[in-house]
């Protein structure tokens, strides 16, 4: 059987003037995990649209396209010309789950749901002649998954070719996320056990791993257990968590000396009522500055998301949040229009109240105002985000950000990470266009690594014991997520906790800032960021 597996391009990832290196980053694992299902007689391709050119003049038997929300319409065209071509079509991911009778109109069958259930299902009645129109998802494990087909990924094209996912979902339940709708009909967070997730990264050759698990730190035992178990193994790596989990004792101290050195981590914002409306309890009642001093005290870069747009954001809210996140000497930032993407609670409060005013989802892409928002109108709202884009990555912004740093080495590598990620973009663009992105590989080592002065996790390989923490997390364990995406206990509505992020920077934000900035006067890097700001200027 002839099998082709496509990730149709997201809208902004076919310019023809320059392609923004996010688009580089990572193969499409979801698609090889699939393909690790089907059997040795089998010919698979798997083509990915944001580092390739599709070849649409091939003939296979089975058609696969993974669908997210901006390239819903690229992926309905190539299904409806693979099914004039006769070809078995089927379509799955995110928007296809959301809105599962706009994707059947282009499909042979559908798949609601992950698809670690449903996928060898539909296989064996494919086979049989007998498929259904649509599987849906029930049982939710990732026991007995069979090992991706690395094989399969061209890892030339990729700067990050060794990403893994270890999990899936997230236990909180955030209302702008996906996740619920996705997951609905069973455990919206579970793991693969430790010793098949060790299995895995000891597949992988280097040394750089870059985690997409939604929240690596989701079950504490889970993590705990992994990263002891890669103790030893060398590596550098990159990962998303939590504020919450950031403050945790001792877990974040594990994950550094297991090699974590970068970490995504959900800001989203400054204020509580906006964390309130949107159910982001785990933010609630957080020391913003204290998991940022935490972060760096362990030489753990931050990358830092924000969304604007929500109902208690006004037109300030993009200055004061760039201000706070440089003050605070956060490496890079990714800033976010709110987005009311299909099937999630904030569509379904939005739509109630007759706020959603475009219906096309290439532009559901959090860089467009699809609704009105509650304090500005829509065009501000897209002004601030592009402003708040251009004032964090402007150079004098880049060594303000530096320069909180209390080592010259760990300001250094500020500077080099935030200035390498948007200040040459037209040099990714020759990278990608040539084919070529993993050469910057080891460059993103030297970064992360400290320019050698923190090399690797190191240490002795620790013991495997097996612990409650081999099995995926059951049900009871955990309450209910990504570019893209959430709550552990979730207090009563009616009597949330009191709130200790501000809108404005508090003076415990403001300690903080000046205890950083103390440091950096007894150092030398101060004079020479001074020296650089002056000639970017």
């Amino acid at each position: 059987m002839k099998v082709k597996m496509i990730l149709p391009a997201l809208t902004e990832a076919t310019s023809p003037f320059w392609r923004p290196i996010k688009y580089s980053l990572f193969p499409p694992l979801g698609l090889a995990t699939l393909a690790g299902y089907l059997g040795d007689g089998d010919a698979v391709d798997i083509q990915d649209e944001h580092v390739e050119r599709l070849d649409l003049n091939d003939a296979p038997d089975l058609v696969v396209i993974q669908v997210y929300i901006t390239s819903a319409y690229r992926a309905y065209r190539l299904a409806d010309y693979y099914r004039r071509r006769g070809a078995y079509v089927v379509l799955g991911g995110l928007h296809v789950t959301s809105l599962p009778e706009e994707a059947a109109r282009h499909a042979d069958t559908t798949f609601i749901g992950p698809g670690e259930d449903t996928w060898p299902r539909f296989l064996t009645d494919f086979r049989r002649g007998r498929p259904d129109r649509v599987y849906r998802s029930a049982i939710r494990t990732l026991e007995g998954v069979p090992p991706t087909r690395r094989d399969l990924i061209k890892r030339h094209l990729y700067l990050v070719p060794n990403s893994i996912v270890v999990s899936r979902g997230c236990p909180h339940v955030c209302d702008f996320c996906y996740k619920e709708a996705f997951f609905e009909g069973g455990r919206s967070f579970y793991t693969q056990t430790v010793d098949a997730a060790l299995a895995e990264i000891d597949r992988l050759p280097g040394r750089h791993l870059y985690f997409l698990d939604d929240h690596l730190f989701g079950s504490p035992r889970f993590a705990a257990a992994l990263f002891d178990g890669m103790r030893g193994m060398g590596r550098l790596w990159q990962a998303a968590g939590t504020i919450n989990a950031v403050l945790a004792p001792g877990l974040l101290e594990r994950a550094v000396d297991a090699g974590l050195r970068s970490l995504f981590v959900g800001f989203e914002t400054l204020n509580p009522a906006n964390l309130l409306e949107q159910r982001k309890y785990q933010n609630l009642r957080r020391d913003y500055a204290g998991a940022i001093r935490r972060l760096h005290d362990l030489g753990v870069m931050i990358n830092g998301s924000f969304v604007f747009g929500m109902d208690a954001d006004d037109g300030s809210v993009f200055e004061r949040t760039v201000e706070w996140a440089i003050d605070h000497g956060i490496e890079t930032a990714t800033f976010h229009i709110l987005t009311p993407y299909p099937g999630t609670a904030l569509y379904g409060r939005l739509a109630a109240q007759d706020r959603i005013t475009i219906h096309d989802w290439d532009r559901y892409d959090t860089r467009h105002a699809v609704f009105r928002p509650a304090r500005m109108s829509a065009d501000e709202l897209e002004h601030g985000y592009r402003r708040a884009y251009r004032d964090f990555y402007k150079w004098g912004s880049i060594v303000h950000g530096a320069s909180a740093h209390g080592n010259v080495v760990a300001g250094v590598r500020h500077l080099a990470y935030a200035a390498g990620w948007k200040k040459f973009e037209p040099l990714w663009d020759l990278i990608i266009r040539a084919r070529r992105a993993t050469m910057m590989l080891p460059m993103l080592e030297i970064v992360l690594s400290e320019f050698g002065t923190r090399g690797p996790g190191s240490g002795e390989r620790a013991p495997r014991v097996a612990t409650v923490a081999d099995s995926p997390a059951p049900d009871s364990a955990h309450t209910s997520s990504a570019r893209l995406i959430q709550v552990r206990r979730k207090p009563s509505v009616a009597t949330p906790p009191a709130p200790s992020v501000p809108t404005a920077p508090s003076r415990r934000m403001s300690l903080g800032r000046s205890r950083a900035h103390r440091r950096v006067e007894e150092t030398p890097l101060r004079r020479v960021l001074e020296v650089v700001r002056s000639r970017s200027t």
